[in-house]
């Protein structure tokens, strides 16, 4: 039997990973549903290998567009907009939906995904940094798992597996530091676009590659972590891992650490994301211990890379400042990538908007989709702000 699998955000990096895994897999497992941004030539392409149930894209435009493409016999249902993304993500048909679109919007269709019972594989970062309790308390609900797709989160969700998470003293996250990794204030101030997005281990999406740059990537897994697995901030500790082979670990109270290796590739922790509780043979590169020779850590240098530490912030005081952490980088991130501010000016944005902002505390969904969307606006005017 098949799992039958939806993916929110196919045609990203994560997107279409997910969909060289299940090439691979198709006797174990069948796309029924995908849902796309822009990128409509490219989910044309994806419908016609996988022959989904439903598609979405992000606007009536790029609907009419990909009708036309398919042709008036194409069997396939079209959605558009945030609408569209909840429609495929509660489809009826589906056990899982991995959920991979970058932003805030991917939050209310992983909520209507629990809500129809869906296992949820989770790749997008901000359902967990803007709404952690609230998704968690859903799943726990609903009976439903959130199965965790970054490296750093399936590392910890493998070694924590048959342990009893009352056992745990410390979860490591681990980070590769990124670009700048020994770069001076100096010279972070000279960062271009180009050399933000030149990632030393990973392939990733322009936004996801800025933040491992900044740390603030690792700064939003730390909040996820501390709702997938339970544990206080204080219990959590970032280092810094250039080789990018150990993608975490679990220190437990007897003073054992666990630790989970393997090689950079995204296709691992999606695999095993999608073939949970089972494990099922691939042929990726495999880990050759011989040519490891160097495995280093050391601390992150929170100086010289404060959104880390702006994160942890933020987590420890809650309520709908993770919410708004989140809009303001991603609105930061946007203005950097177009060129509008520099690097350098990410952090300074953040800042801002977090000290300006009137937290609310045990925040219901409408709180959060508030504070998200009074960041971004607050964002916007902390930028015109630098730029005068």
């Amino acid at each position: 039997m098949t799992k039958k699998l939806v993916i929110l955000g196919s045609t990203g990096s994560i997107g279409r990973q997910t969909l060289d895994v299940v090439r691979k897999l198709r006797h174990k497992l069948t796309v029924v549903g995908l849902a796309a941004g822009n990128n409509w030539p490219l989910l044309l392409e994806q419908i016609n290998e996988f022959q989904p149930v439903v598609v979405a894209v992000a606007s009536t435009e790029e609907a009419y567009k990909l009708r036309d493409a398919l042709g008036p016999k194409s069997p396939q249902e079209i959605y558009t907009g945030l609408e569209g993304l909840i429609s495929v993500a509660g489809l009826p048909d589906a056990d899982t939906v991995l959920t991979a679109v970058t932003g805030v919007i991917g939050l209310s269709p992983t909520i209507a995904a629990i809500r129809a019972g869906k296992n949820i594989a989770l790749a997008n970062k901000e359902t967990l940094v803007a709404a952690g309790e609230l998704v968690m308390r859903l799943a726990g609900e609903y009976r439903i798992k959130i199965l965790p797709v970054d490296s750093e989160h399936s590392a910890i969700w493998q070694c924590l597996n048959g342990e009893n998470s009352s056992s745990i003293q410390k979860i490591i996250l681990t980070a590769s530091g990124g670009p700048f990794r020994k770069k001076s204030q100096s010279e972070l101030a000279e960062v271009t676009v180009e050399m933000a997005l030149a990632h030393p281990n990973w392939s990733m999406g322009k936004k996801i590659t800025v933040d491992s740059a900044t740390l603030m990537n690792k700064g939003l897994e730390v909040i996820e972590a501390r709702w997938l697995f339970g544990v206080e901030y204080s219990n959590i500790q970032v280092v810094v891992h250039p080789q990018s082979i150990i993608h975490s670990m679990v220190e437990f109270k007897d003073g054992s650490v666990i630790a989970q290796l393997g090689m950079p590739d995204m296709r691992i922790p999606i695999q095993y994301a999608l073939s949970y509780p089972d494990r099922w043979f691939n042929e990726l590169p495999r880990l050759n211990f011989l040519e490891q020779s160097n495995l280093t850590f050391e601390p992150p240098d929170l100086n010289r890379f404060p959104c880390l530490a702006l994160a942890f912030d933020a987590g420890k005081t809650g309520g709908t400042m993770p919410a708004v952490l989140n809009a303001a980088n991603e609105v930061a991130v946007e203005s950097f990538l177009n060129r509008s501010i520099a690097y350098k000016d990410i952090e300074k944005v953040v800042a801002r908007v977090m000290d300006r902002h009137a937290i609310i505390t045990n925040p219901a969904l409408d709180d959060i989709l508030f504070a998200d969307s009074w960041a971004r606006e607050e964002a916007s005017r902390q930028i015109i702000q630098l730029n005068n």
